[in-house]
Order: structure tokens, then sequence, then C-alpha cells
């Protein structure tokens, strides 16, 4: 069996000459902040050469234009179009109801 790793993100990405790191977090089960959400917490780091990391960044643009074209995500771009599309369209009449008024 392999060893896997969740992470939620990448908390920070450092550059030192020729090596890339790549610091891995997930959101804790029992730390919160002020607002009682999750704090993000270091699990792991990923230590690559510069053209590694270059590779790794194209393959990973590569998936994200597959996830876009099948719907999966949308890009943010995209996202405030489409609400200016559906603002266009509703002419900026306000709504009948008086909860929205």
């Amino acid at each position: 069996m392999s060893n896997e790793l969740y992470a939620d993100g990448i908390g920070e990405i450092t550059i030192t000459g020729t090596i890339v790191r790549i610091d891995l977090m997930s959101l804790s089960a029992t730390d919160r902040d002020a607002n009682n959400n999750p704090k993000p917490v270091f699990r792991q780091r990923i230590i690559m050469p510069v053209d590694a990391f270059a590779n790794a960044v194209d393959l990973m643009q590569k998936a994200l234009g597959g996830l876009v074209e099948s719907g999966a995500v949308r890009r943010i771009g995209e996202m405030s179009a489409a609400a200016t599309d559906i603002q266009s369209v509703q002419g900026g009449a306000s709504n009948a109801s008086p909860n929205f008024n």
C-alpha cells in the first residue's frame, strides 16, 4: 500500500535558488480562529528543483483545463461574467417579493 497525504491547500511556496518548497496545509480538527473557523495547519513540505516545479505547474494547468472543460469547476472571471449576464437579462428590475426589496 502506498502512503497518501490529504491537503486542503498550499500554505506557502518558497523559492531559494534552484529549489522550490511547497508547504501543504490542512484545516485543524481542533484549533479554531476568532470566527470559530478551523485554522490552517502545516502538514508536510514538497521540495523539488525549479524545472520539476515548472513541469508540475504545466501538468496542473492541463488538469485544470480538463476540469473547466468538463464543467466541474468555473474560473473566477467566468463567474463574474455570468453574474453580469444575469443582471442584464433581469434588466435591473427589482424583485417583486417584499423580502428582497
